[in-house]
């Protein structure tokens, strides 16, 4: 009689010991992964925060932004005050060069008063952003040359008559620059001011036709921001 032949070792039941044995095995390895995932998302979020140095650097320019933006305003509501009133005055100074007369002593001084204050306006400057800071400038340049433009009016007035209306034109010309310096500082000013939101703002003089003056775009004032 034949030996009954039992179940194969590999289908056999394994061992309590061994099943326990596995069992730990895959939760350590479920507990490395899990171990490895959590160290590698804080140093990744180390890594990725930004520092106190990153920090103050975007505080720093949000505050430019901020000035630059209060400056650009603060800026073009100067210049539309500075047009109003030095305008009339170039517009003077061309008529009287071509008249070859002088004017009035009390409009002389009125005008000195005018330019001085303009002048003070524009004295102090802020440090702003490099787009701002050359709109300023323009316009400090074009106040400075208006200045010389009633000095040699006045000038003119103290002169014989025979070289008064050669004073005269002399000052005219220096208004004529004056008033295109305006226009292309007023140019640069409007360009901004679209670029920082605030559309069209045109402070370009009214004083006529100027000799390579720049004139406004013809866009609706606060359209194109």
């Amino acid at each position: 009689m034949s030996r009954r032949t039992g179940r194969p070792s590999y289908l056999a039941t394994p061992p309590a010991s061994a099943a326990r044995t596995s069992g730990w095995s895959i939760l350590g390895a479920v507990t490395a992964v899990l171990v490895v995932a959590l160290v590698g998302g804080l140093v990744g979020y180390t890594l990725g925060r930004p520092d106190d140095t990153d920090s103050r650097i975007a505080e720093m320019r949000a505050a430019e932004v901020e000035r630059d933006a209060r400056q650009i305003v603060e800026l073009t509501d100067l210049a539309r005050r500075t047009g109003q009133q030095m305008a009339p005055i170039l517009v003077a100074v061309r008529e009287h060069g071509e008249s070859g007369q002088a004017p009035e002593p009390t409009q002389l001084d009125q005008w000195r008063q005018t330019m001085g204050q303009l002048t003070e306006a524009y004295a102090d400057p802020p440090s702003g952003s490099t787009a701002t800071n050359v709109a300023r400038g323009g316009l400090r340049s074009a106040v400075a040359q208006a200045t010389v433009a009633v000095d040699a009016v006045a000038l003119a007035a103290s002169v014989p008559d025979a070289l008064r209306r050669d004073h005269l034109t002399l000052a005219a010309r220096q208004a004529t620059l004056a008033a295109t310096t305006w226009s292309v500082a007023a140019t640069q000013l409007d360009q901004i001011n679209i670029d920082a939101g605030n559309g069209h703002q045109h402070v370009h003089l009214d004083t006529g036709e100027a000799d390579g003056a720049l004139t406004p775009d013809g866009a609706a004032e606060g359209t194109g921001g």
